[in-house]
């Protein structure tokens, strides 16, 4: 799955992506999951995160101001409440841009309430680090509107916005020196970036031979010398292309630790002029099983099972998106746990039905309990997965009455974009903002 926007800004985060600083990252994340206001600090460190990379960012900024004797501490901002808002005096926000500019899925109800208000913030002193891809319009969008928002209040910034340019490693060494300043030390760890593994392509397949969109390739990969690392269904593999290997690509992982190898599902990029693109292309057609692969593995926490693992699953996709899902109900169906729904979506059934052998398989075997398929272009009229949950709206209904959880991946515009509005539709938007909050809606989109 190629990451070319702020949703995956993160792919390009080079300082902040090494799978077992991460792990570590999440291990402390649990171990004080409370809200913010029944352990109240002196700071607050705020993240407004999709991957999970602006949630690492967060949990070391709250370890460099407790490294210099403050008393800190990181918190999601769906647990800043009006209430804390209004009485904390010191918070350091760090906030991803999702899509054109929107907030991530996270900070959607802070972004829509607290942010619809005018509270009075004249005793709030506040810094921002805003994430984002300066190809896109928007670029830091939402960080640049919770700043704007923050000083229209009466907020008063600590130091100027700073704004991270996919991963840009000035921009987070001057965070660190603002932060180094704020916390009176100088001997705060350095943000090293983790190194890239070197890798080699054990198979490719081209998986939708005569299809009307580009081609998609299951690439399977395997360490040029030692053991696989260890990784969960809904992580993410880093590729740095030589072509461009300070821009990383970031793809959903298709295959589970014990298949003896990391897939993907790639499709091949083109620029306007027919070239591909430089992962992509690198992947795809370039490289050969002699060349070096450099990749890294990446949690991608919020995309996880985590503690919907026992839940009804109802996974929803398209195109490359499967590579995700496939991997969640891999993971689902080995641990016996069969209560799953896929949704999917490509072009033509004839040439698109990606997996078709082992999905129809799982339903035939009862652990898939629904396969529902949406090809755009087989009828008189297009039809996508959005189409499919407004007419299955009573069973959606009921699996999430059954505590179902809710995975979307695949492509932003469109697809997520109408899955979202479906949801609304059928479900209600206060029971979607709900589903948001219990963490049983995810989507991992590009």
């Amino acid at each position: 799955m190629m990451t070319i926007d702020p949703v995956r800004w993160g792919g390009a985060l080079a300082l902040s992506v090494c799978y077992f600083a991460m792990c570590l990252a999440i291990w402390r994340a649990r171990a004080v999951r409370t809200s913010v206001a029944a352990a109240p600090a002196d700071w607050l460190v705020v993240y407004a995160s999709q991957t999970g990379s602006a949630e690492y960012l967060a949990r070391r900024t709250a370890e460099t101001l407790v490294t210099g004797g403050l008393n800190a501490r990181a918190a999601c901002v769906s647990a800043l409440d009006k209430h804390t808002l209004g009485k904390a005096e010191r918070i350091l926000f760090i906030a991803s841009t999702y899509g054109e500019g929107d907030a991530p899925d996270s900070a959607a109800r802070f972004a829509g309430e607290s942010m619809g208000g005018t509270p009075d913030l004249s005793h709030l002193h506040y810094a921002v680090l805003a994430l984002g891809d300066s190809t896109y319009t928007n670029y830091c969008g939402f960080g640049r509107q919770l700043d704007g928002w923050l000083a229209a209040h009466g907020a008063t910034p600590l130091f100027a916005r700073i704004d991270v340019d996919r991963g840009s490693a000035s921009a987070l060494a001057e965070w660190q020196h603002q932060l180094s300043r704020l916390a009176g030390t100088s001997d705060a760890p350095d943000w090293e970036a983790p190194g890239y593994g070197e890798w080699r392509i054990a198979a490719r397949e081209l998986m939708n031979p005569g299809s009307a969109g580009a081609p998609l390739y299951r690439v399977a990969l395997a360490p040029l010398e030692g053991e696989l690392p260890a990784w969960q269904a809904g992580d993410l593999a880093q590729v740095s292309a030589p072509a461009d290997p300070e821009h990383p690509r970031e793809y959903s992982v298709a295959s589970l630790p014990r298949d003896g190898r990391l897939e993907l599902m790639v499709r091949l990029q083109r620029r306007e002029d027919g070239s591909p693109g430089a992962a992509s292309g690198w992947l795809c057609e370039q490289a050969t099983p002699r060349d070096i692969v450099r990749l890294r593995m990446r949690a991608h926490e919020r995309f996880r099972l985590g503690p919907n693992a026992q839940r009804p699953l109802i996974a929803i996709g398209n195109g490359s998106g499967l590579a995700g899902l496939r991997a969640l109900l891999r993971e689902r169906i080995d641990a016996g746990v069969r209560d799953n729904w896929l949704l999917f979506g490509e072009r033509n059934a004839a040439h698109d039905f990606l997996c078709r052998e082992e999905l129809e398989g799982w339903l035939a075997r009862g652990k898939l309990t629904r396969l529902d398929l949406a090809f755009s272009r087989d009828g008189a009229s297009p039809r996508y997965v959005q189409h499919l949950l407004r007419e299955q709206a009573d069973v959606l209904r009921a699996w999430v009455a059954d505590n179902a959880a809710i995975y979307v991946c695949g492509s932003l515009q469109g697809m997520a974009g109408g899955v979202h509005e479906a949801l609304v539709d059928v479900l209600g938007k206060d029971a979607v903002d709900k589903l948001v909050e219990q963490g049983r809606y995810r989507r991992d989109v590009y």
